[in-house]
């Protein structure tokens, strides 16, 4: 990127901006490790980036952020660095909360919160709660998420429904899979997003990224800023999106 992010701001067309981004954010112990850091310190380098991207996002009007921040897998790490990411996410959302209510953003989070500890889990729940009412950029944090878990707690959702609507036995519908998903009542991704260059969607949102444009960059997360998201948009404009159908002129 050679350019300042002011001359790419202006290619975007604010008319057209993704209503809902989703972002893989990876990177961060390579980061670190390029400096002969621990990687922890990745992980703190990366919270500049959220703040970042967040801010940039309502400032362009994105209705929703989803942010890959702790997967299930992710309990395989050392319990020092699950410790620590803890730790961190709890510094975060005492420094932000605030600044979250102050700007309209509502905060939620995807993800099974029961595996998480009771302080962490205070924390998240009074996030929640405080900017509940909020209007603005929904700010979605996944935490202990799993894409193939979500589906699995969906399907066994319906069939406890069934013992008491004995009709969804006669065929489920996406609408009602759609419903028990953690996304319940909001739109699926427009743009994925992933950092560091790694070409998987590691168990993320598998439903709801059936039809997201998917914008993959070299940059480690915590290197990751405004000039990038804006060069994500960019490319997720010049691209033309068919569902699985095709343009008039292909259909010709």
């Amino acid at each position: 990127m050679s350019s300042a992010p002011e001359d790419r701001i202006r290619l975007i067309d604010t008319d057209a901006v993704p209503a809902h981004i989703a972002v893989i954010m990876d990177g961060n112990g390579r980061w670190a490790r390029q400096r002969n850091l621990p990687r922890i310190a990745g992980h703190r380098a990366g919270i500049q980036s959220v703040r970042e991207i967040l801010e940039a996002s309502v400032e362009l009007g994105v209705g929703a952020l989803t942010l890959y921040a702790f997967s299930t897998e992710n309990w395989k790490r050392p319990p020092s660095e699950v410790r620590a990411l803890m730790e961190l996410l709890r510094e975060y959302l005492d420094r932000e909360i605030d600044n979250l209510d102050r700007n309209d953003i509502r905060f939620e989070t995807l993800g099974d919160s029961s595996a998480l500890g009771p302080v962490i889990r205070s924390e998240l729940e009074h996030a929640v709660e405080r900017t509940a009412d909020n209007g603005g950029l929904r700010f979605n944090v996944a935490l202990n998420y799993s894409g193939r878990d979500e589906l699995l707690r969906a399907v066994n959702a319906i069939l406890t429904q069934a013992k008491d609507d004995p009709r969804l036995l006669e065929g489920v519908t996406e609408e009602h899979i759609s419903r028990h998903l953690y996304t319940a009542g909001l739109a699926d991704p427009d743009l994925l997003i992933r950092t560091s260059g790694e070409w998987r969607v590691s168990n993320f949102l598998l439903w709801q990224i059936a039809y997201s444009e998917i914008w993959v960059t070299d940059t480690l997360w915590p290197d990751f800023r405004r000039p990038h998201l804006y060069d994500a948009i960019i490319a997720y404009q010049k691209r033309e999106r068919r569902y699985g159908g095709l343009t008039p002129a292909l259909a010709r």
